[in-house]
């Protein structure tokens, strides 16, 4: 967990659970998750899983992320799109909590009731998980028991390209209306069915917005070990997109080696995540609409 993280889209970072039991991003041929490469450069140190294949429990942490301060009234330094919304906290980036052998009782007690108690509603947490079938029957299990999903706990999901948009299908069926929905295409190795991934949205008689089952798009290009290469015709594509859909766009990283841009040579930026060194177009940071300020 970090209280203090360089990722554009948050503040800080929380693992109730640590490691994961794979992804397209993690098999026997492919070593890119950047969480998997972490956890063999530093596993099975204190705070890591001992086997980033095997996701082991840590109880407490989100607990003590609540205790966080509140940052609406701070600015916050390089994050200015951040600035007067409430702290932003990552759910899960060294790993997926709702991994097989996780329980419903642990991910109910570490992460719902926490978000939900009065010193976690002060924050948004960003629980983002490549298996949203999962977290769907979680919720699911949830309402038969009568118990009520946190407005301030925003499911999202990773779409990487058309092999895994039917996660965006699963997605929608999770939370109870209003509350923020979000995909992160990261890394976005080909551009998926935006229509399917994004829409539709449902309008009242005055044409206004009453239920948009996503509401934030984060897109990201590889970095790290061997990146592969990240075209840019997707990232604009689906910042298009989201503007036909009413969708909260965010380029977070063009990644290691873009390809289409108009400038010469590579990135100064090891991430391509300087958005100075970027085209005009892409420089696209949205919240989304029930964080705005």
């Amino acid at each position: 967990m970090s209280k203090d993280t360089a990722i554009q889209w948050c503040d800080s970072t929380v693992n109730p659970v640590m490691g994961c039991d794979g992804c397209e991003l993690w098999t026997r041929d492919r070593r890119t998750c950047y969480a998997g490469v972490l956890h063999e450069r530093y596993g099975p140190t204190k705070g890591y899983a001992r086997k980033f294949e095997t996701p082991e429990e840590f109880p407490g942490r989100m607990a003590k992320a609540a205790k966080w301060s509140p940052l609406q009234m701070h600015p916050r330094p390089g994050k200015p799109w951040l600035d007067g919304l409430p702290r932003l906290v990552f759910v899960s980036d060294m790993g997926d909590a709702l991994s097989a052998g996780i329980g419903f009782d642990y991910l109910l007690r570490e992460v719902v009731e926490v978000a939900r108690s009065p010193m976690g509603r002060r924050h948004r947490w960003i629980w983002l998980s490549k298996r949203p079938t999962r977290m769907r029957e979680f919720y699911l299990w949830m309402l038969e028991r009568g118990i009520a999903w946190p407005m301030n706990l925003w499911p999202m999901t990773s779409v990487t390209g058309r092999r895994t948009m039917l996660r965006a299908s699963a997605l929608k069926d999770i939370g109870p209306p209003g509350v923020v929905r979000g995909i992160s295409f990261e890394p976005l190795e080909g551009a998926p069915d935006w229509d399917f991934c994004l829409g539709p949205r449902e309008e009242g008689p005055a044409g206004e917005v009453v239920q948009r089952p996503v509401a934030w798009a984060i897109f990201g290009g590889e970095f790290g070990q061997n990146p592969q290469t990240t075209p840019m015709g997707p990232f604009r594509a689906g910042v298009a997109a989201c503007r036909v859909h009413g969708v909260a766009a965010f380029v977070k990283q063009l990644g290691a080696r873009p390809i289409g841009l108009s400038i010469e040579g590579r990135l100064a930026d090891s991430h391509g995540g300087d958005w100075s060194e970027w085209p005009a177009d892409l420089r696209v940071r949205e919240m989304p609409r029930e964080a705005s300020r």
